[in-house]
């Protein structure tokens, strides 16, 4: 079965887009172009030619909010953890603001902070900081008491408990990464002059429209590639909950 899994990955991926491709091979619907087209356009468009104009941007906004999010996550979500009445003080606070929709920031973050990189990070930095904080704390929260009491009957500090929340802490990474993704785009096609997001945008008003299902195509293989790299440091980095599981 391990052996069938990686081939799987590798086969639906090419079959779905051999359908597609089968599919849209006589289309001509202006909106829905074939994948030929869609795939040329994507090797003219992407390959070298606007790396440096808008991937690099986004992809240096997205890890610098993303970064920015967890480490503020970690830091306040540890203590919120450990401190059963700091965490009944903080959760109005926290409720309040992550039921705050994040593209519904956008106008304010443009007339407080600008329409430059550093709205884009922190807006990005806002969506992914919730789930991180969350699953901090629960982490924290979910260590197992015997590991705590074994912890103190031998004189160690709690903070020496603290990697056992690791796994819920990188669960809540992973699913900030895609958030990270999302609001990347949404706030290149809010206020911006290069990005992805800005390009698609761009693209679709200018009715470019294989350039579009381009740019619509890099953000998948970018997610994917994100999180790829994602799960191959978390595996490196969780190896020894694997192996104590194992």
């Amino acid at each position: 079965m391990r052996r069938v899994a990686p081939v799987l990955e590798v086969l639906v991926p090419l079959a779905l887009l051999g359908v597609w491709a089968l599919w849209s091979a006589n289309s001509d619907t202006f909106y829905y172009p074939p994948l030929t087209d869609i795939l040329s356009t994507f090797n003219e468009t992407w390959v070298f030619e606007r790396v440096g104009s808008d991937v690099v941007p986004s992809l240096l906004r997205l890890t610098a909010g993303y970064l920015l999010a967890v480490a503020i996550a970690v830091l306040v979500g540890i203590p919120l953890g450990l401190n059963a009445t700091a965490r009944r003080a903080a959760a109005p606070i926290v409720e309040f603001l992550r039921a705050i929709p994040p593209p519904a920031l956008l106008p304010l973050a443009i007339v407080v902070v600008g329409v430059g990189n550093s709205m884009k990070v922190l807006i990005i930095a806002f969506v992914c900081l919730w789930p991180v904080l969350l699953n901090t704390i629960d982490g924290i929260r979910g260590i197992d008491p015997t590991l705590n009491d074994t912890a103190r009957v031998y004189g160690v500090s709690r903070f020496a408990t603290l990697p056992a929340a690791a796994p819920q802490i990188f669960a809540g990474m992973r699913t900030s990464l895609s958030l990270a993704v999302i609001m990347m785009v949404i706030s290149e096609m809010v206020a911006s002059t290069n990005g992805i997001g800005f390009f698609v945008l761009q693209s679709q008003r200018s009715f470019a429209i294989p350039e579009m299902w381009s740019g619509i195509l890099l953000l998948g293989i970018l997610g994917y590639a994100l999180n790829l790299l994602f799960t191959v440091v978390e595996r490196r980095v969780l190896a020894w909950h694997r192996g104590a599981h194992a």
